[in-house]
């Protein structure tokens, strides 16, 4: 197989049709074997059964229903579960992608790319809701990152499909997988891509989204700057627990020698608290730097092995 195309959609029934139609009539020129697979996330319309009468007529059109509304991210890892092709591309169920633009996706991925990434540089979307919001948070993300990626809220983009295979997904994780792939080594490019006014539907997401995506960004940076190091990461914490335990334990003292009904137990309590804490973020470190270390040493040892053992047979 040599693409295979998820979408996930929910409350799409009007756009099902014209979405297929439009697929085909940009791919099938192409002349390669492809499957296009729809992911509902618990559709209450009637997106299952016109998806159904179209995957009856042409068997490349597959449909996964999931039992209820799970969001875009486990509809996208429910896609890429089933997905054969050799490049997967991504894309969103209300036409606002445009399929014209997977020819060019899948000629840069063939140039040596494991990941290309739309850029809706004219975007069709409401200013203060959309655009803005979307642009703070992709300068953040670039800023806390390292990664120059221009548009990480476009659903149309080409995957290399081991690496969609293996990658873990939560939260609102989908829209950071170029970010965590490329900190990982993988290679990516941005091109230009149509983006189209909505003409079915209404969108499935606002400004509550804008959260958890830098939540998950914060999640990322630590475990990317911490992972190499965790006593390092884990004694930062540590540090901080131990000085706020020691700063609670001084202003209680302080107030015991100024005022004379003033009562410890709170202070006390509280500096036990996070002294407790502290030593515990500590003793965690220490277990995870071990547990590290320990895979590093017998990662080393497996490379020796094979190193010894590939020069005795040369040798011999």
């Amino acid at each position: 197989m040599d693409l295979s195309i998820v979408i996930p959609v929910m409350n799409e029934e009007a756009s099902v049709k014209p979405l297929y139609q439009a697929i085909v009539q940009a791919v099938d020129p192409l002349n390669i074997k492809y499957e296009i697979i729809l992911v509902d996330d618990g559709s209450t319309d009637n997106t299952v059964a016109n998806a159904t009468l179209l995957s009856e007529k042409d068997e490349r059109l597959k449909i996964i229903k999931l039992k209820r509304n799970y969001g875009q991210t486990i509809g996208l890892y429910a896609g890429f579960q089933e997905a054969k092709g050799k490049i997967v591309v991504t894309m969103d169920g209300d036409l606002q992608n445009d399929p014209s633009d997977i020819e060019t996706m899948m000629e840069k991925i063939n140039e040596g790319y494991d990941i290309v990434l739309g850029w809706r540089h004219d975007r069709k979307d409401y200013l203060l809701s959309r655009k803005i919001p979307s642009k703070i948070a992709n300068w953040l993300i670039s800023k806390v990152t390292g990664v120059p990626v221009k548009d990480n809220g476009c659903a149309i983009r080409a995957y290399r499909g081991e690496i969609v295979k293996r990658f873990p997904m939560y939260s609102e994780m989908h829209r950071l997988m170029p970010v965590i792939t490329a900190l990982s080594g993988a290679r990516f490019a941005q091109i230009k891509v149509k983006h189209h006014e909505r003409k079915f539907g209404k969108s499935k997401y606002g400004l509550s989204r804008i959260y958890k995506v830098l939540i998950d960004m914060i999640a990322l940076k630590i475990i990317f700057a911490f992972f190499h190091l965790p006593l390092y990461g884990f004694g930062i914490f540590a540090l901080i627990s131990a000085i706020i335990s020691l700063l609670i334990f001084l202003v209680g003292l302080y107030n015991v020698f100024t005022t004379p009904d003033f009562s410890m137990v709170t202070s006390m309590g509280s500096s036990i608290l996070f002294a407790s804490l502290s030593m515990f973020l500590l003793f965690l470190g220490i277990i995870s730097e071990m547990t590290y270390k320990s895979g590093d040493i017998k990662i080393e040892k497996l490379l020796r092995f094979r190193k010894l053992k590939i020069n005795q047979e040369y040798n011999v």
